[in-house]
């Protein structure tokens, strides 16, 4: 069982991990995301997981870093964790991000995702 701040740590790594290209194009995708997750899209489209898949298997390589991460236990096995993300492109794309994570047989996967498009990074 992780202490409260050793859980921080850990879901930030699998929060960041998710953001790189060669992790997005991977099997660990399949492995972090339930099989009933769900992402609210910045599009306003709603998205399963076979969809995200499908998506980031077609998606060109990104570069973005995430900031201002906090994770809050919802209850003892799901937390909810929030942070800024820039995607760097020419004009940058800045948001704000909030994931639903659950611990099932000892494994953390992400259950819901929202991604909304923020005008600035602050």
């Amino acid at each position: 069982m992780h202490s409260d701040s050793t859980l921080a740590i850990y879901l930030q790594e699998l929060e960041e991990s998710l953001l790189q290209s060669t992790v997005r194009k991977s099997e660990l995708v399949s492995q972090l995301l339930s099989e009933e997750f769900v992402e609210f899209g910045s599009s306003g489209h709603t998205f399963t997981k076979e969809q995200i898949i499908i998506a980031l298997q077609a998606e060109s390589p990104v570069n973005c870093t995430a900031t201002e991460f906090n994770v809050k236990l919802l209850a003892p096995q799901t937390a909810l964790v929030t942070y800024r993300a820039c995607r760097h492109s020419e004009p940058p794309v800045f948001s704000v991000r909030s994931s639903i994570w659950q611990q099932r047989d000892g494994q953390w996967q992400m259950v819901f995702h929202q991604g909304t498009i923020s005008s600035s990074h602050k």
